[in-house]
C-alpha cells in the first residue's frame, strides 16, 4: 500500500499522521508526507524516518483585507503543486490530519478520484473539513461530539492516536530519567510547544503558595519563547538558572523552557495544568490524568475551548478561561483536587473511561479498508 499523509502547522496535527504512519510503515506500507517548508512538519516527519514532499499554503484570513487574494493565489498555487505530488507518487489512499496542507492536497486528491480520508482531531471541526467533507471518502473523528458536523454514513469515531509510549512509559522510570521523588505528589504545568504566558505568571504568582507543600514538586514546561522572561523575573528574586541542566530552581518548583520526554512526565503526574489541544488531551486522557486546562483564548473557532468542555462534561477536567485564570485560581483548583482523595480518584476514573488506546489502530485500519487493502 502508498500511503499520502498531508498533515503541518503544528503537533496536533503532525504527531497523530507519524503514529498511523509507524503502524502503517510496520505492516509493509510505502509512506509520503506533504506538508510546508515553513511548518515544524519539515523537521519533525524527516526525523521520525519518514520522506515529505513541501507544496505552498498559508491560512487564509478570515477578515477581508489585501492578504485575501495573497492567501488564494497561494492555495490555488499549492493545489497544484499537490496534484504534481500526488501524480508522481500514486498513492493508493491520502489522509489528511490537519493543518493548512491539507485542503489544497485532500481538494486535489479528491477531484482526481484517489481514495481520501480526513481525520478531524478537535470536538469542533475546522471550517477546511467540513467543506471538504462531502468530496472524501471516509472522515474519522477523534471526538464523538465532532460526528454530528459530517455526514453521518461515512464517519466513524476513532479517537485521536497517541504514540504507544504515552500510554505504557513506567511511572518508576519517569521519576528516574526525570530527576524526580517517587514519594512526592507531582504536579505538570505545560502550554504546549510554545508556551502559554497566562500559565507562565500565574504559577510566578502562586509560588509562595506551592512553596508550603513538603510532599509537592512541580515540574514547568514554560516554553522556549518565554523561558527567558521567566528566567528575568526570577533572578530579580536572587534565583539563579543552573547553567549546566539549563533550568531553574525555584523550591519544589523546577521551570524547564521545553519538557522533550513528555511520555515519562505524564507518567508521574498526578494532575496537570495545560491547554485544550486536541492531541494533549488524548494524551492525558489515554493515561487517565486529571487536568485543570486554560484553552487558549485565539484558537480557530476556539475548538481548544469546545475539547476542553468535553473532558469538563466528563468530570475528567476542570477548565479555567485564560482571562480567569492567576495565581490564586490556579493554587486553589490544584490543591482543591489534590487534597482530595475521593475527587481525584473520579477525575482518574473519568478520564480513563474517556482516553482511546486503540485509537492509533482503529484509524491504521479504517485507511486500510479505504484503500482497499482489507
Amino acid at each position: 500500500m502508498r500511503l499520502l499523509i498531508a498533515a503541518g502547522g503544528t503537533g496536533g496535527h503532525i504527531y497523530p499522521g507519524i503514529s498511523i504512519a509507524q503502524v502503517l510503515a510496520e505492516q509493509g506500507a510505502e509512506v509520503m508526507f506533504v506538508g510546508t517548508k515553513r511548518g515544524m512538519e519539515s523537521d519533525v516527519v524527516p526525523r521520525a524516518g519518514f520522506p515529505i514532499q513541501t507544496i505552498s499554503a498559508r491560512a487564509i484570513p478570515r477578515k477581508v483585507s489585501l492578504e485575501v487574494p495573497k492567501a488564494l493565489l497561494t492555495a490555488i498555487k499549492g493545489t497544484w503543486e499537490a496534484g504534481a505530488v500526488i501524480r508522481a507518487f500514486k498513492p493508493d489512499v491520502v489522509l489528511g490530519t490537519g493543518g493548512y496542507v491539507s485542503g489544497p492536497a485532500l481538494l486535489m486528491a479528491a477531484t482526481m478520484r484517489y481514495p481520501t480520508v480526513i481525520h478531524e482531531q478537535n470536538a469542533y471541526p475546522g471550517i477546511t473539513n467540513r467543506a471538504l467533507a462531502r468530496l472524501v471518502t471516509q472522515i474519522a473523528v477523534g471526538y464523538p461530539e465532532a460526528a454530528a458536523y459530517f455526514p453521518k454514513h461515512k464517519t466513524a469515531v476513532t479517537g485521536n492516536p497517541v504514540r504507544p509510549d504515552i500510554r505504557n512509559y513506567p511511572r518508576e522510570e519517569g521519576y528516574r530519567v526525570l530527576h524526580l521523588d517517587p514519594c512526592k505528589r507531582t504536579l505538570l504545568l505545560t502550554g504546549g510547544s510554545q508556551g502559554a504566558r497566562s500559565i507562565n505568571q500565574a504559577l510566578l504568582a502562586a509560588t509562595s503558595s506551592f512553596h508550603q507543600h513538603a510532599d509537592l514538586q512541580v515540574l514547568h514546561a514554560a516554553g522556549k519563547a518565554h523561558y527567558g522572561s521567566m528566567r528575568a523575573e526570577l533572578a530579580a528574586r536572587g534565583i539563579q538558572e543552573d547553567k549546566e541542566r539549563g533550568e531553574l530552581f525555584y523550591g519544589n518548583i523546577r521551570i524547564v523552557p521545553y519538557v522533550y520526554n513528555i511520555p515519562a512526565a505524564l507518567a508521574v503526574a498526578d494532575i496537570v495544568v495545560g491547554r485544550g489541544g486536541a492531541l494533549s488531551s488524548a494524551e492525558i486522557t489515554v493515561r487517565g490524568i486529571p487536568a485543570i486546562l486554560v484553552p487558549y483564548p485565539y484558537s480557530a473557532e476556539d475548538h481548544q475551548i469546545a475539547n476542553a468542555r468535553v473532558l469538563e462534561s466528563h468530570g475528567a477536567a476542570r477548565v479555567i478561561l485564560d482571562d480567569q485564570l492567576n495565581g490564586e485560581t490556579l493554587y486553589r483548583n490544584v490543591m482543591e483536587i489534590l487534597d482530595n482523595p475521593t475527587l481525584l480518584k473520579r477525575m482518574r476514573t473519568a478520564s480513563r473511561r474517556l482516553g482511546r488506546p486503540q485509537a492509533t489502530q482503529e484509524l491504521a485500519q479504517l485507511v486500510k479498508v479505504v484503500a482497499g487493502e482489507c
